[in-house]
C-alpha cells in the first residue's frame, strides 16, 4: 500500500478529506505523515487528534529555501512516503525540490486548468464570465499550475455568484476529487524492492529530456533523452525502490535481478 504524506499551511480542509479516505477498508494508499510549514496550523490539532503522524517544520527558523527543503524532503524520506500531497501549502516549492519528487508530488487546484491557473482562480473565472469552473488534481511541475492532469471535476458557476460562494462550491468538489484521484495513481503506480548489495538490470523507456530518478532512496541517472528502450546493469550500493509513474512526462521505470 503507498504511503501518503500531506503538507498544509493552515486549516487543511482537503488534508482531512484525504485522510478520512485513507481510513477506509479499499483505500489504496495510507497517510504516514502531516507536515506544516505553520506551527500554528488548525490542520495539525485535527490531525494529531484524529491518530496522524505530524510535525510542524517553520520555514521562518531557515536560513533560507534549501536549507527548509532539504529538512522537509529529511523528514518525508524519513516518514517513507511515497507520494506528497500539496494541500493548501502556502510555500512555493523549488525546482529542485520539485524534480526530487516528479511524479509523486500531486496538487489540487480551485479552477478546471490550464484556465485559471495561479492566484484567485475563482475571482477569475468570475472576471471572464465563464459558466463552468471546477477544480483539478494535477503533478506539480516547475511552472506554476502546469503539471499532468490526473482528473478533474466541473462546477457551475451561477448567475451572481460572488467570490466567497464560488469557492466553498469549489471546495466542496475538491474534498471528494483528491481522494479519487490520488487512490488512481497509488493503485497505478508499479513498485519493487531491490536489496542492497544485488546487481540489478534497469530498463527505461519512453521520451524523457530530464533527469530520471529511481525511487526516493537517491539513485539517478543524468540528463538523457530517451528515444527507445534502454537498460543498465549496475550494482547497487543501497537499497533502490523502483517507481513506474503514471505521468506522461515521466519514463518508464523497472528495475529486475540480474542474474
Amino acid at each position: 500500500m503507498k504511503q501518503v504524506a500531506i503538507l498544509i499551511s493552515g486549516r487543511g480542509s482537503n488534508m482531512e478529506a484525504l485522510c478520512q479516505a485513507a481510513q477506509k477498508v479499499d483505500s489504496a494508499y495510507q497517510v504516514c505523515r502531516v507536515l506544516s510549514n505553520r506551527p500554528d496550523a488548525k490542520g495539525l490539532q485535527w490531525a494529531s487528534g484524529h491518530g496522524f503522524s505530524t510535525r510542524a517544520v517553520d520555514h521562518r527558523k531557515f536560513a533560507g529555501k534549501a536549507e527548509f527543503e532539504a529538512e522537509l524532503d529529511d523528514d518525508l524520506n524519513a516518514a517513507g512516503a511515497d507520494y506528497v500531497c500539496l494541500a493548501g501549502f502556502m510555500r512555493l516549492l523549488s525546482a529542485n525540490f520539485v524534480q526530487k519528487w516528479r511524479g509523486r508530488l500531486l496538487n489540487i487546484h480551485p479552477s478546471l486548468l490550464p484556465s485559471f491557473p495561479g492566484l484567485a482562480p475563482q475571482q477569475q473565472a468570475l472576471d471572464a464570465g465563464v459558466r463552468i469552473s471546477g477544480c483539478t488534481v494535477h503533478f506539480v511541475s516547475e511552472e506554476t499550475d502546469a503539471g499532468p492532469i490526473i482528473a478533474q471535476t466541473a462546477v457551475p458557476v451561477l448567475p451572481h455568484d460572488s467570490e466567497e460562494a464560488l469557492s466553498q462550491r469549489i471546495l466542496t468538489a475538491e474534498h471528494r476529487t483528491y481522494a479519487p484521484a490520488l487512490g488512481a495513481v497509488g493503485r497505478r503506480a508499479k513498485s519493487r524492492h531491490i536489496r542492497r548489495g544485488r546487481r540489478a538490470t534497469l530498463s527505461l523507456s519512453g521520451s524523457l529530456s530530464r533527469r530520471v530518478f529511481i525511487a526516493r532512496h537517491g539513485v539517478e541517472f543524468p540528463p538523457i533523452r530517451i528515444e527507445r528502450s534502454t537498460s543498465w546493469t549496475i550494482t547497487l550500493l543501497q537499497n533502490i525502490h523502483c517507481i513506474d509513474p503514471v505521468g506522461p512526462e515521466m519514463a518508464k521505470v523497472d528495475a529486475q535481478l540480474a542474474p
